[in-house]
């Protein structure tokens, strides 16, 4: 494809994800559910969470919707869970329980990412699926 036609060159395109691979694996920590940039959390290797491991609360946390989906499972299991007959002090059981704010944020993000998407046209999907594949293959 040439360049001059406004069409966008794969080579130059997979020269840039790669880059932005690299670049992002030096200043992001891998976390439960998505990927952590907030500095000195990378520095401390993931274990020194500002917001004590409350990804969605906090503008440093990146994530996709399959991981949120899993997140949002894992939210709703652990409510269950600690709703039931779990013998836990209550301070305790109040501290372990995920927020109600908590799990409608995890649940709007979901429906913003499902939304954005659907608006785009089949050939912008197909687009951003070549470039995930590309980055995934860096």
């Amino acid at each position: 494809m040439a360049s001059g036609a406004g069409t966008r060159v794969w080579r130059k395109a997979r020269t840039l994800l790669d880059s932005e691979y690299v670049r992002r694996a030096i200043a992001e920590v891998g976390v439960p559910y998505g990927v952590c940039q907030e500095p000195s959390n990378v520095a401390a290797g993931g274990q020194s969470c500002p917001v004590r491991f409350r990804g969605v609360g906090c503008d440093h946390f990146r994530t996709d919707v399959s991981d949120l989906q899993a997140y949002l499972a894992d939210l709703l299991r652990s409510r269950e869970r600690l709703m039931s007959a779990f013998a836990a002090d209550d301070w305790a059981r109040s501290e372990a329980m995920p927020s109600q704010e908590e799990i409608r944020r995890v649940r709007r993000l979901i429906e913003w990412v499902k939304a954005d998407i659907g608006d785009l046209t089949a050939r912008e999907r197909a687009q951003i699926g070549e470039a995930v594949a590309a980055a995934a293959g860096a």
